[in-house]
């Protein structure tokens, strides 16, 4: 597998450091931005192949990012998961309405977590193969 950059957009450490452990056990890079508009600058400078984001953030939420993150052009194609725990109804459809393109309920299960994050990249993955 190579390298994979992830932007995590998450203001809770704990969320982080676990989320963070995992994916970096698994050959990920992890970026940390803390709100909103921090994951919006870094979303730029970094260049993540993927975006985890939290909804409930501080300074921009994770509806209003994601809406933002879709309309700039180096970010439009960027894979974007909501990882919350701010599971209610409608939720789900709301963060896709937002530009999401997936979304985990937080408790995250450790065992799964990796594949689940592995399954955006795959098609990628089996594009460069046949190059």
């Amino acid at each position: 597998m190579r390298p994979t950059k992830i932007l995590y957009i998450e203001d809770n450490d704990q969320n982080f450091y676990l989320v963070d452990f995992i994916l970096k056990a698994k050959g990920y890079s992890v970026i940390r931005a803390v709100d909103g508009r921090e994951g919006l600058e870094m979303a730029e400078t970094v260049r993540p192949d993927m975006i985890l984001m939290d909804i409930q953030l501080p300074v921009m939420d994770g509806y209003a990012t994601a809406k933002e993150l879709r309309q700039r052009s180096l970010t439009q194609r960027t894979p974007i998961v909501a990882l919350t725990s701010y599971a209610m109804p409608g939720d789900r459809e709301k963060a896709m309405a937002a530009g999401c393109n997936g979304y985990i309920e937080k408790p995250i299960d450790p065992r799964s977590f990796a594949d689940e994050i592995r399954e955006w990249f795959e098609p990628t993955q089996k594009e460069d193969d046949d190059r």
